[in-house]
């Protein structure tokens, strides 16, 4: 079996088990159900659930504890596009393809769309405290970092200073702190998360926080080649919004030829690291690879 053939078969996987955790579209609400699964089941790679598998595969983890974890990272991650798209925001009609969720259900609904998904990814990942009582205390662990890396000093504390300083110019200190925080953050918390279960040492955590940043920073720098890059149809979403939004970039900060240089330096030093650990297959760096070196 191909890395395609692979992908595809966890992408599968884990689809299954967003759908387990989903909710029931049932009672008076059930419209804002409707628009969870309308927003969580778009499609997508499903990168971070699937570094966090991963993670805690390479650390010799076994059972299904990390199954709420991959579910609640994903509905987290979610969340975010959904309030991303927003008219107060980037203000785009679609998304992976298709209408974005408040084109279909309406601002309002959009907005509570993605309060729902935030909530309800905390109520998800703690259905492991109940499924795995023996492990509490590395659930709890993982659960303090979901939360932190999710909030103000995380992915939302990024989201606020891209905001704040859209339509000015920043320099490169402000634009490493929003990648980092904006994008590296969530993708932090799936490689720390993962090693946390699977009973990783704190160094060995601490590396994997070190992997998942430089792979966050070349993966937001491939986001901004790409809107300059690309085609709405190639991309799923509409391209040079960064340009509409007046928003700096790596590429109007550094131009092209240093970002593609930046993305291929970081993402090796980030393979470096991960060699240190002994896999069984190849598969979590080839994953890293094809996260930075994508088209769309």
């Amino acid at each position: 079996m191909n890395f395609k053939e692979e992908q595809k078969e966890k992408v599968e996987k884990i689809e299954a088990i967003l759908r387990e955790y989903l909710p029931e579209a049932n009672g008076y609400q059930s419209v804002i159900m409707e628009a969870m699964e309308y927003s969580l089941m778009a499609g997508g790679k499903r990168l971070r659930p699937m570094l966090m598998m991963e993670t805690y595969r390479l650390f010799g983890g076994e059972t299904e504890v990390i199954y709420p974890f991959m579910a609640a990272m994903e509905m987290i991650h979610t969340y975010s596009l959904v309030h991303d798209d927003l008219p107060a925001m980037d203000n785009d009609e679609y998304r992976r393809g298709r209408k974005t969720t408040h084109i279909v259900y309406g601002e309002d609904m959009g907005i509570l769309a993605g309060d729902a998904l935030l909530n309800y990814a905390f109520e998800t990942a703690c259905k492991a405290f109940e499924q795995f009582p023996e492990e509490s205390l590395r659930i709890g662990q993982a659960m303090r970092v979901l939360a932190r890396k999710a909030g103000i000093y995380g992915m939302i504390g990024g989201q606020v200073v891209d905001v704040k300083e859209s339509g000015h110019q920043i320099d490169e200190e402000v634009l490493d702190f929003i990648f980092r925080l904006k994008t590296g953050a969530l993708i932090e918390s799936a490689m720390m998360i993962g090693a946390i279960l699977a009973g990783a040492s704190k160094e060995d955590v601490k590396s994997m926080q070190k992997i998942a940043g430089k792979i966050g920073m070349a993966f937001q720098i491939q986001d901004d080649i790409l809107d300059v890059t690309s085609t709405t149809e190639q991309l799923g979403k509409p391209v040079h919004s960064d340009e509409r939004n007046e928003k700096t970039t790596y590429v109007t900060l550094k131009g092209i030829e240093q970002a593609h240089k930046d993305v291929e330096r970081m993402t090796e030093e980030a393979i470096d690291e991960l060699k240190k650990f002994p896999a069984g297959d190849n598969f979590l760096e080839q994953l890293l690879k094809s996260l930075v070196y994508r088209e769309k």
